[in-house]
């Protein structure tokens, strides 16, 4: 597969959405939902020759525990599609972090690729994934760097230091 073709193009569209969730901006509306709101930061990059930065773009959205947010990356032969579901338990914290890739091939083959993983993390930890596989083994990589920490809309004691682990 060659990946290091036309991956310059995905820059073309990126989106932060909440993906199957309602939007929680504007906490103020929910009544409570503040108490267990999350803020959740990502950062989309193209990385080539595993060091220089070709493109970058971030944003912040704000979910509760258990529900999905997503990005979509779509250049002119690839759409990559992540969701990110953050769980706060009293075990540890985890994100759920889901890709999906479609590629259409010099041959004008599609492939299809996805992936799950379960990460432990801790609030404001960066948790790095890589759709399309380790960042050394391609020229150029997608790198979605994920943050996740609990929204303070300033009257929220949680978004201080305190409970930083999640109850770890």
């Amino acid at each position: 597969m060659r990946r290091s073709f036309y991956l310059l193009s995905i820059f073309l569209v990126f989106a932060v959405s909440t993906v199957n969730a309602q939007n929680f901006q504007g906490t103020e509306r929910l009544p409570g939902i503040g108490r267990q709101a999350l803020n959740v930061d990502v950062n989309a990059r193209i990385i080539e020759g595993g060091q220089r930065i070709v493109w970058n773009e971030s944003n912040s959205k704000i979910t509760i525990p258990g529900n999905p947010v997503g990005i979509q990356l779509v250049g002119s032969n690839i759409v990559v599609v992540a969701q990110f579901t953050p769980f706060i338990r009293p075990d540890g914290n985890v994100l759920v972090a889901q890709g999906q890739i479609w590629l259409v091939e010099e041959d004008n083959t599609v492939n299809y690729y996805t992936s799950i993983q379960t990460i432990p993390m801790e609030y404001g930890e960066q948790i790095f994934f890589f759709p399309l596989g380790s960042s050394q083994n391609l020229s150029p990589s997608i790198e979605i760097i994920v943050t996740v920490n609990p929204y303070n809309d300033g009257t929220n004691p949680r978004g201080s230091n305190a409970n930083r682990s999640g109850g770890r």
